[in-house]
């Protein structure tokens, strides 16, 4: 079966965007596989001139996602895998979205946005890291068409992990 995606549209983080990402993502279920608490309004306003950077210099980042209301609901994009374990130097997609949103396709949708922007940048394929608990990230690796690389353990958390990889 087909599914309809919904309309979505992404942009570059703003410093708004950061204050909309502190406060949608404070629910306890959207932090449940990063960090589990949520994060200090810092680290987004962090995050977003990071992904400003990664846009000018890469022509990609972690991008805002919002729905056909004009409305901030999540994050989606690439970026490079920066830790010194896993897959160092590639460049992993990811997403993360406010909880009333999800099972609507709105990830599925975005994602497969940042897919195209990535291949038009150049970027010859991409990983996603995604806690081997977390079946709802799992299921859009599997829409998306990526397959299961490796099997993980963080270092820090000692928790299962699955990096997917697809060749774009």
């Amino acid at each position: 079966m087909n599914r309809v995606l919904p309309v979505v549209r992404l942009r570059v983080p703003t410093d708004e965007d950061a204050v909309a990402w502190h406060r949608i993502f404070a629910h306890p279920d959207v932090m449940e596989f990063h960090g589990g608490r949520p994060a200090e309004l810092s680290v987004y306003e962090e995050l977003t001139a990071r992904q400003r950077r990664h846009d000018a210099e890469r022509g990609y980042c972690l991008w805002t996602v919002l729905d056909d209301d004009e409305q901030v609901i999540g994050f989606t994009g690439a970026q490079p895998w920066e830790r010194n374990w896993g897959p160092t130097g590639e460049i992993e997609i990811g997403w993360r979205l406010a909880r009333e949103h999800w099972g609507k396709g709105y990830v599925t949708a975005a994602a497969e946005l940042t897919l195209e922007r990535v291949r038009a940048a150049g970027v010859p394929g991409v990983v996603a890291m995604v806690d081997a608990r977390n079946e709802r990230s799992i299921a859009v690796t599997r829409r998306l068409g990526m397959r299961l690389a490796e099997v993980f353990t963080t270092p820090d958390e000692r928790q299962k992990g699955h990096c997917y990889r697809l060749e774009l």
